[in-house]
């Protein structure tokens, strides 16, 4: 590769990097009964792995994000639940998301200590970034206005959540996945 090629990359690298949380992905609204299966497959594994890292976890960090989405997670299923009931919509899993977050809280259960952790937090940001473009191209393109309503109530905290979750991740990797990093 030529130097100005190289710089070029390299610059495109630290641009895409440099994106805040509100940037949007290219990916179309789900139809609405799938939106509903991910939507509430997401509050499910964030409920849950939140419950085992509250369980297994010593890390302050790791505990505080998990409690917070354990309490996030369940008001946004009270959430959905009603927006569902409204929209007349039945619950179709997105048989595109549930097994890898079955595998993964499988995954979770049998790890410890900082493989835990390091685990717990990468899991957390591949969830929020799923989250972030699939509730972001619903709120804006849904078909059900009930269930974009609740995308749009709910995608300002999937995006202060990815927020934390960069942060939880970037931390655990500075520090090799050990250590009482604080982080917002």
């Amino acid at each position: 590769m030529q130097p100005i090629a190289r710089r070029s990359v390299l610059f495109g690298v630290v641009a895409l990097s440099a994106l805040p949380a509100t940037a949007a992905f290219a990916v179309n609204a789900l139809p609405d009964a799938r939106f509903v299966g991910f939507a509430q497959e997401f509050n499910d594994f964030e409920i849950a792995s939140g419950r085992l890292a509250l369980a297994k976890s010593t890390n302050e960090n790791v505990r505080g994000f998990a409690a917070r989405m354990v309490a996030d997670q369940t008001e946004a299923a009270q959430y959905l639940s009603k927006a569902r009931q409204e929209a007349g919509v039945s619950y179709a899993p997105d048989p595109a998301n549930a097994p890898g977050w079955t595998a993964t809280l499988q995954r979770l259960q049998v790890l410890q200590g900082v493989e835990f952790d390091t685990a717990y937090a990468n899991a957390q940001l591949a969830a929020h970034t799923d989250a972030n473009a699939q509730y972001g191209a619903y709120s804006q393109d849904g078909g059900n206005g009930a269930l974009r309503r609740y995308a749009q109530g709910q995608l300002p905290k999937i995006q202060q959540n990815l927020t934390g979750a960069r942060q939880l991740a970037g931390a655990r990797a500075r520090r090799g996945g050990g250590g009482q990093e604080r982080v917002a």
